[in-house]
């Protein structure tokens, strides 16, 4: 069997259960599964790339992701993932611009922006324009609500203790892709610089601006770096801006996405954390680092 179907389910809830999983394969003339973990995932090897219309019927809209992939190759030697609502769980952004009481209208263009409605430059330099003025310690407020999303250490922990390489590169701001990084075990980061003046924001972002090219530049460039083919690298995101990495990456995954990125990306994850990732990848749950 030369391709594997990877079903798996949101683990708070445990719904994957062994019907739902015979059905499916069934459906898709697989063999025996495997079972990755009780309840939330199990693989259903196959001859050819299963036809995912007909997984979704035979799941009969129960909330479990479909994620195939060819057996060759299956765990990745590097993973470049996005931050915001991938990594942490909000925008971060969107939640400074809460203590400027602008939070709503900046989120406005923020969802406009990673659903491709808006150039990310100038939506960038909008938004950071808005709040001129505001004092620095915002950015330490806000870092005290950031939440990881579930999953997110597991996934970097897991990958770089069987030898990959890991990066968060970002649209946001270095103040909190250095303290994520730091937090979750990534090598490297890579974000924008906010410029600050007298204690409070500048309203500018230093240039270059990092946008959708440099995350496609960042896989290429650390892939290249490492000898790695792109089938063996790992792209993840949700906006628009990450949809050319998601694409290049030989497992490019549209994560709680953007209905543009989700409707374009090859894989996606609408129901489980980031723990996905990983099954995906064929790691059982016994074999997952740094819960």
């Amino acid at each position: 069997m030369d391709h594997v179907l990877t079903l798996i389910a949101d683990r708070r809830a445990l719904t994957l259960t062994p019907a739902q999983v015979a059905r499916v394969r069934d459906a898709v003339q697989g063999g025996p599964p495997l079972v990755l973990s009780p309840g939330e995932a199990a693989d259903i090897p196959l001859a050819t790339p299963p036809d995912l219309a007909q997984v979704r019927a035979a799941l009969d809209g129960a909330p479990v992701d479909a994620i195939a992939s060819p057996v060759a190759g299956r765990r990745k030697g590097l993973l470049v993932a996005d931050m915001d609502s991938t990594i942490v769980t909000a925008e971060t952004l969107d939640e400074l611009a809460t203590f400027a009481g602008l939070g709503e209208k900046i989120a406005a263009i923020t969802a406009r922006a990673m659903n491709g409605e808006l150039d990310f430059k100038a939506a960038l330099r909008e938004r950071v324009a808005m709040l001129t003025g505001l004092d620095v310690e915002a950015l330490e407020r806000t870092w005290a609500g950031v939440q990881l999303t579930q999953g997110a250490r597991e996934l970097v922990a897991t990958m770089r203790a069987h030898g990959a390489m890991t990066a968060l590169v970002s649209g946001g701001f270095t103040f909190f892709t250095s303290r994520v990084a730091a937090a979750v075990g990534f090598d490297l980061h890579r974000s924008n610089v906010l410029l600050e003046a007298d204690g409070r924001l500048a309203g500018r972002v230093q240039g270059p601006i990092l946008d959708r090219d440099a995350n496609l530049a960042t896989l290429r460039e650390l892939a290249t770096a490492r000898g790695l083919a792109m089938q063996a690298t790992l792209g993840v995101g949700d906006g628009a801006n990450d949809l050319d990495m998601i694409q290049a990456a030989g497992l490019g995954v549209a994560y709680h996405a953007k209905p543009i990125v989700a409707a374009a990306a090859r894989a996606r994850v609408d129901h489980a954390d980031l723990r996905a990732l990983l099954f995906a990848q064929g790691y059982r749950a016994e074999e997952f680092v740094g819960a």
